[in-house]
C-alpha cells in the first residue's frame, strides 16, 4: 500500500509580501530593518529576497539607503 503524503506538507500555502526598509547606514541595515519590522506583526516568516536597492539623495548627498524586500510567510486562512 502506498504511503499518503502528510496533509500538513501537501497543503501548505505561503503569502508573499513586499516591504521597503530604510537606513542612513547601508543597504544591509535597510534590509535588516525591513525584515525585523515585518517580524513584529507577521508570524512564521520563511524567506526574504532583496528585489531592489535605491538611495535617497538630498543636496547631492546620500541620506538614506533603501531596500525593497520580498518575503514569504505561512498563510493561515
Amino acid at each position: 500500500m502506498a504511503k499518503k503524503a502528510s496533509k500538513k506538507s501537501a497543503e501548505t500555502v505561503y503569502k508573499i509580501l513586499e516591504v521597503v526598509g530604510s537606513s542612513p547606514k547601508s543597504w544591509e541595515d535597510a534590509s535588516r530593518v525591513a525584515v525585523e519590522t515585518a517580524a513584529k506583526t507577521l508570524r512564521d516568516l520563511r524567506v526574504a529576497e532583496v528585489t531592489k536597492l535605491d538611495m535617497k539623495i538630498e543636496n547631492g548627498k546620500v541620506t538614506a539607503y533603501r531596500a525593497r524586500v520580498s518575503m514569504s510567510f505561512k498563510y493561515e486562512g
